[in-house]
């Protein structure tokens, strides 16, 4: 048996499928507003992830602060372990 059957043109486009428009669009042009707004973006994305070399004043403060309190941990540690610690 050699019946070869094909199925009809119409039953293609089962499940349905978009048609799309093939014809050619014209290219959109970049504007010089949209290559400026593109430069300011990325500017304001590398200076946002920039690293802080120079300290602030506050964080200099917070560092001589912990460093006089991390003393005065150590003082009064060391005056607890010699009245604590016995004489020979």
């Amino acid at each position: 048996m050699n019946t070869i059957l094909s199925t009809a043109p119409g039953r293609h486009d089962h499940p349905p499928q978009p048609h799309y428009d093939h014809t050619v669009q014209p290219a959109r042009r970049v504007r010089p507003l949209d290559l400026l707004a593109l430069r300011v973006g990325v500017a304001l994305i590398r200076w946002g992830r920039r690293p802080h070399p120079i300290e602030s004043r506050e964080h200099r403060a917070n560092h001589i602060e912990q460093h006089r309190a991390r003393l005065e941990r150590e003082r009064v540690a060391e005056r607890a372990l010699r009245l604590t610690v016995p004489l020979r």
